[in-house]
């Protein structure tokens, strides 16, 4: 009996009891250790292939964002019976979609933004630098003049007799109005990217496995549900831009301020609510 009981006591220390699900049951070495901040300016970065080759990625995507989506718009804007189109739902799945896609493609390589105002709210949240953020916008607005500028290609008649995919604020709608939605829709956007990109939330709780595209894709397509009444959701001055220049009319101007500062005003929100409120991160910088 003795011998039976080693074996017991042997086999309980060899295999111990299932953990419960939760953070408190990580162990002490998933402890996370926040991260260092990313400096300002970074010089090394202009020497790297890494840095260019991720410029390259945001490029490639935000053409191809454009593209896609923009293509759909056309179709649904150009049809005389919305019932024989995709539909608003249909326009709001191919941003979510093609986000989703792009983002799950390019996240490895450099982060997929895809969206100035989400470099934006990752720099002021200290995730990439200033020579960075400002490099991936540039190739963000250049893919986006790109992409559109090739649906115009394909249906030049059709692109300039339906404002071409611009983002202008509804008849009904004050930009007071258009101005709101923006902010508020990209302060969804940039909050789930946080979010669902937390390095903390993939360390301490790993057992639950998080495809961060998802989140993201589908906050673009909730966004898009709601405000594309409003605006035609922009909540992407690269996408809003790229649809203006190719379109080049002087009403697609009229409002674009509002696809930029709206924007950016709602990432901004979205990094300081995350970084003090969920993180806290500023009180735990003073202990």
């Amino acid at each position: 009996m003795q011998g039976k009981e080693e074996d017991v006591s042997l086999g309980a220390n060899k295999f111990p009891e299932r953990q419960p699900i939760g953070t408190a049951a990580q162990s002490e070495e998933k402890d996370y250790k926040e991260p260092p901040a990313a400096p300002l300016y970074e010089p090394g970065e202009l020497r790297s292939w890494s840095f260019y080759r991720a410029g390259i990625a945001e490029f490639v995507a935000t053409f191809l964002f454009l593209y896609i989506t923009i293509l759909t718009v056309m179709g649904v804007v150009s049809s005389n019976n919305r019932c024989k189109t995709v539909g608003i739902q249909g326009i709001a799945w191919a941003f979510g979609g093609m986000i989703f896609a792009l983002v799950y493609c390019t996240a490895g390589i450099s982060g997929g933004h895809i969206n100035p105002a989400v470099t934006f709210g990752l720099f002021l949240a200290r995730k990439l630098s200033l020579t960075r953020a400002l490099y991936y916008m540039v190739m963000q607005c250049l893919g986006a003049i790109c992409g559109a500028g090739v649906v115009k290609g394909f249906k030049k008649g059709i692109y300039m007799a339906n404002n071409g995919g611009t983002n202008t604020v509804s008849p009904g709608y004050s930009k007071g109005d258009g101005l709101g939605a923006e902010i508020v829709g990209t302060f969804v956007l940039v909050y789930t990217v946080l979010s669902a990109t937390d390095a903390k939330r993939n360390a301490r709780d790993s057992h639950v496995p998080i495809l961060a595209p998802l989140p993201i894709g589908f906050a673009v397509f909730l966004v898009h549900l709601a405000t594309i009444p409003i605006t035609g959701t922009g909540i992407n001055p690269a996408r809003s831009l790229g649809a203006a220049i190719i379109y080049n009319r002087s009403h697609a101007w009229d409002d674009q301020w509002i696809f930029w500062v709206g924007p950016f005003i709602g990432a901004a929100l979205a990094s300081i609510y995350h970084q003090v409120v969920i993180r806290a991160i500023p009180f735990k910088s003073r202990r």
